[in-house]
């Protein structure tokens, strides 16, 4: 499932969108905003897969919005002005569609963003991080990591069968880095592996022997890709 949010300061145009999403069985439109700051916001806490994101707002031009997302996101441009579109790709937008939608054109573009998230996500037993660490760069496959910690500016990459990874870097660089359908975070220091979890339990999650809390600042986020995942099996 590809979990997306909308962000357009016009609600009309937010309902038209949520109606579409409705009627595409593997988008999930978790939220949506008609106030960039309250988005944003939102996006530091949570990131999501994809971005419906209008170019032309009152308080920041969507292609600013999207210079200035915490994460990497797929974006799909919504407007009523064309003479934006050659600027949203130059940003690598996945597409770019125009108001009003159709449910044609719609359906277009949003299964690109299918074809390109299955590319991202395809494999991931197979694939790796290099993180710099005791002067090295060290390969850790990314099916292997149960759980990230974060201290202060290092993290300490706890990775199955294999010596816990000490690193100077940011809890979102590591987001970045990490398929966002397979991984979460769970509480300002910590990020969970979703296949590594056994159990989650008064607010705890438990993977092997570890015990790792669920702040209330993520809860909601967390419970909706546990149900999610549930829901697909």
């Amino acid at each position: 499932m590809i979990r997306a949010i909308a962000l357009d300061d016009e609600p009309p145009a937010l309902e038209v969108l949520k109606a579409l999403c409705d009627q595409v069985d593997y988008v999930a439109l978790q939220k949506t905003f008609n106030k960039a700051d309250e988005a944003m916001k939102h996006l530091r806490k949570y990131p999501v897969d994809l971005l419906f994101l209008d170019i032309n707002m009152p308080s920041i031009s969507g292609i600013d919005f999207y210079r200035n997302l915490p994460h990497k996101t797929m974006v799909i441009f919504t407007t009523a002005y064309s003479e934006y579109a050659v600027e949203g790709f130059n940003l690598n937008a996945v597409d770019y569609i125009m108001k009003p939608f159709s449910l044609s054109r719609f359906t277009q573009a949003v299964e690109k963003v299918k074809t390109q998230y299955k590319y991202q996500n395809q494999n991931a037993e197979q694939q790796f991080l290099f993180i710099r660490a005791d002067y090295s760069l060290i390969k850790i496959p990314i099916a292997d990591i149960l759980f990230i910690e974060g201290l202060d500016d290092y993290l300490k990459i706890h990775i199955q069968n294999q010596k816990t990874v000490v690193a100077r870097m940011t809890m979102k660089a590591i987001l970045e880095k990490l398929p966002s359908s397979g991984f979460i975070r769970v509480h300002r220091s910590f990020i969970v592996s979703i296949p590594k979890i056994e159990k989650v339990r008064n607010k705890i999650v438990h993977i092997g022997e570890e015990e790792i809390p669920i702040s209330a600042s993520y809860e909601k986020e967390f419970l909706a890709a546990i149900n999610k995942d549930e829901q697909n099996v």
